[in-house]
């Protein structure tokens, strides 16, 4: 199409207007050459003096012929000009069927599973909304300020041309006013102008216009004007009536008072110097203009206008960033998710999908009523512990002498990052982290600017402990809460997907292992020390150092015992716990050493509360789902989630029910008994605490008849840590966040039923081979023989697993030798 156009412009001028141009210059020069002008002012009045006399009716002949060829050109030039504008020859000129499907930039938006707005994306903050939902007093105001004739005219409205050529152009009035019809200002806000050099305003004029007509013959006013209020910039990257209302009056388009739609059209003249938040007064003076302008053209009475116009201008200014709002770790992990995803979908026209320009509509499964008390039990505990935390370490550094720690927070830091790609060397850095600057400081008290560097900054922020939060309805997959931290503006780690040490949370699975193997749950186990010298005498202890006595699977994990952990897992076998691990849901690498039965995996909260959800539903492994359904800006499904699509058989329903069981020791007679009478918990429940290494990381997964929750606490580095285990323990950091979300759920109305849960009773046959005591103190003198007997058979067999193992392990290390060789 444009080579045609080329060929048709350039047949025009060589053919047709060459010929021309050298006819008038020949002329010109003719009677250049026949009065040989000396150029002197007295030469040529002499010259108009003579002509004056003289003239005959040949001269005005040859004036007119010389006029008439001259307009002619003219007009062929601009007819020539407003071919190749309207041809798309001097910039891409859109097509009808572009201006039919005409989308300008859309905000993608996120939605809780009850429809509440969760966070959008976008570069161009927008919302589009219909006609029938935007305020009939935002439409008034703006015909009346910015097109009063805009139902009279078709695109172009002629006398306001008139008047700007007139009164602007020729008296230079610049009070005058503009000539662009709404038309015009919306194909320039759809299309944007282009730099033409000296023809810019021409040219770009001229286009508006052409394309103001061709939305006028598409579209209907009405059309007209919502394309207009969702296209119309507000300042900075705010767009359209409906985030404009939001921003400056937190009310939706369609709910706009009349004093509030003038202001918000008052600031289209100018959006920075009508800004009312910036410019008060200013604003309130350009929103009583508009009011004037509505009642001079009756779409308001003239006493309703004043009476409008003594009212005084009340903001309610909204402004959220991707900070703000509910579940900002899990808008921020979904963000990452669906530009993976949008960049492998294609759109009807080839091209990829884009998340922030398409007004993609993502729908996810997270409950805001429950998001709301995950986030407050968060803040709650957290503030408290963090208080404990820092008058435990008053006046110490709880990293002890490893510094390293904030190197690499340094190094972690966006300021460092922009510093070395500035080319800065490291000597330069280590002096600007040292120098005092200005900034804003946040604390669970409130955020306060002090003076510091930005190491002791790093340093300061290396002392809060912070919180991951994960609650999962088990028989779906469904994710209902999901809290990363205790501050998504200074932390931005999400410590639902990082990886920790898990402590005894991982026991549970290591008893399932067991039972699939055949394993009793009322098996008897010695609570005593034993060392292992297969393992390189490895040789585990209790973190109470109490040993002596004997205890079932139930009484052993309510009292987290970990030499009967040890001894679980020696019968069942390291690579069986590993293979159980991975077919509950957990994908990290686990090392397959017998310790693990102690938690010495560095696994997510996501990975362990999937593996809980298997026993609260029935062996039924269920990974976690939360989005729906993904709708295009037209609702067209663009992705949607099957029912009973994650879901997997992966353990027997006995053995799931039986790990319930048993769990719920944890609760009746274990770590966890305070749920029950500190926060007043009724339901079922089950669960299990857990405390790494050091008191570094503080775990609490607890399952209740339709809810999986997770919690973790911990600080960002490893090293910060409780020096006791008192304070330290799961039970103390993770578990009242556990205590007070499920307390907040339970005596909300929105949550009926939650209360008073229970699971599903046992069989009698199942329920028959748990009727046992969790603890006794020695074994019957009957069966002692035989008890003897049964422990040397252990051993024994224990050993062989030892040595299998490590069979098993040299023949895998030979082989990897043998592969780089």
């Amino acid at each position: 199409m444009r080579r045609t156009l080329t060929k048709i412009l350039k047949f025009i001028f060589t053919r047709i207007m060459a010929p021309f141009v050298r006819l008038v210059h020949g002329e010109l020069s003719a009677f250049y050459k026949s009065q040989k002008p000396k150029f002197s002012k007295v030469y040529w009045q002499q010259k108009w003096a003579e002509w004056q006399a003289n003239r005959s009716r040949s001269d005005y002949r040859f004036l007119f012929r010389i006029f008439y060829k001259l307009a002619l050109f003219g007009v062929l030039l601009l007819v020539l000009f407003y071919f190749a504008i309207y041809s798309g020859f001097l910039g891409g000129m859109p097509s009808a069927k572009e201006l039919k499907s005409v989308h300008n930039n859309t905000a993608s938006e996120v939605y809780a599973a009850g429809g509440e707005l969760l966070g959008r994306y976008y570069i161009q903050d927008r919302t589009n909304v219909k006609y029938e939902h935007i305020s009939p007093a935002a439409v008034q105001a703006l015909v009346a300020t910015e097109d009063a004739r805009f139902y009279e005219h078709s695109g172009i409205d002629a006398r306001s041309l008139a008047r700007v050529f007139i009164k602007s152009l020729l008296l230079q009035n610049e009070s005058s006013g503009g000539g662009s019809t709404l038309s015009q200002q919306l194909a320039k806000n759809l299309y944007p102008r282009k730099d033409y050099w000296l023809w810019d305003m021409p040219v770009n004029k001229l286009r508006e216009m052409i394309i103001a007509r061709k939305l006028e013959g598409i579209y209907s006013k009405e059309q007209i004007l919502e394309l207009y209020l969702n296209t119309v910039p507000m300042g900075g990257n705010l767009y359209g009536i409906e985030r404009a209302s939001r921003r400056f009056f937190n009310t939706s388009a369609d709910s706009l008072k009349t004093e509030e739609a003038a202001v918000l059209i008052g600031m289209l003249k100018a959006t920075t110097t009508y800004n009312p938040r910036l410019n008060l007064e200013k604003s309130k003076m350009r929103r009583n203009v508009v009011l004037s302008q509505m009642a001079k053209y009756n779409f308001l009475p003239e006493a309703k206008a004043d009476s409008l116009k003594q009212l005084p201008l009340k903001l309610k200014y909204t402004y959220t960033t991707h900070n703000d709002g509910l579940a900002p770790y899990f808008r921020e992990h979904l963000r990452q998710e669906l530009m993976a995803w949008a960049a492998k979908q294609k759109k009807p026209g080839g091209d990829h999908y884009n998340l922030y320009k398409d007004g993609l509509k993502i729908y996810t499964t997270i409950d805001a009523g429950m998001q709301r008390h995950a986030e407050a039990a968060v803040r709650k505990q957290m503030a408290q512990l963090q208080k404990g935390f820092d008058a435990h370490w008053r006046g110490r550094a709880p990293w002890g002498t490893k510094s390293n720690i904030l190197q690499v927070s340094m190094q972690r830091s966006d300021r460092y990052k922009k510093m070395k790609a500035s080319g800065k060397s490291e000597a330069e850095i280590a002096e600007a982290f040292r120098k005092p600057i200005p900034m804003q400081v946040y604390s669970w008290s409130g955020t306060d600017t002090k003076t510091m560097s930005p190491m002791d900054s790093l340093a300061y922020y290396q002392r809060f402990l912070n919180a991951g939060l994960l609650s999962v309805e088990p028989t779906t997959g469904f994710v209902r809460a999901w809290v990363g931290g205790i501050n998504h503006y200074i932390f931005k780690y999400d410590h639902v997907q990082s990886k920790r040490q898990v402590g005894s949370t991982f026991k549970p699975i290591v008893y399932a292992a067991a039972l699939e193997k055949g394993l009793k749950p009322c098996d008897y186990f010695a609570n005593e020390r034993v060392t292992y010298p297969e393992y390189d005498n490895w040789s585990p202890r209790n973190a109470d150092e109490q040993y002596g006595g004997e205890y079932t699977m139930r009484g052993a994990l309510a009292h987290s015992v970990n030499t009967i952990s040890a001894q679980v897992i020696m019968k069942t076998g390291v690579n069986k716990t590993v293979a159980m691990a991975h077919r509950l849901g957990i994908s990290s690498n686990l090392p397959e050493v017998p310790s693990l039965a102690l938690g010495t995996a560095d696994l997510s909260l996501q990975e362990m509360v999937t593996a809980y959800t298997t026993f609260a539903n029935k062996g039924y492994r269920v990974d976690p789902v939360y989005i729906t359904k993904i709708t295009d800006r037209d609702d067209k499904v663009l992705r949607e989630h099957r029912k009973g699509s994650n879901e997997r058989k992966v353990l027997s329903e006995q053995t799931a029910a039986i790990m319930l069981y048993l769990l719920q020791g944890v609760v009746e007679e274990g770590s966890a008994g305070k749920l029950r009478s500190q926060y007043g918990l009724k339901m079922d429940i089950a669960g299990k605490t857990g405390t790494t290494q050091n008191h570094a990381d503080g775990w609490f997964i607890g399952i209740t008849p339709n809810l999986v929750t997770g919690v973790w606490v911990g600080g960002e580095s490893p090293e910060v840590r409780f020096r006791t285990l008192e304070l330290g323990q799961g039970s103390r950091t993770a578990l009242p966040i556990w205590g007070e979300y499920n307390r907040r759920l339970a005596v909300s109305p929105d949550f009926k039923g939650f209360y008073n849960s229970t699971f599903t009773p046992l069989p009698a046959a199942w329920q028959a081979s748990l009727n046992c005591e969790s603890f006794r103190a020695e074994p019957p003198q009957e069966n002692f023989l035989e008890r003897i007997l049964d422990n040397v058979a252990d051993k024994a067999a224990q050993t062989f697993e030892g040595w299998k193992e490590n069979w098993k392990k040299r023949r895998k290390e030979k082989k990897q030798k043998k592969n780089k060789d």
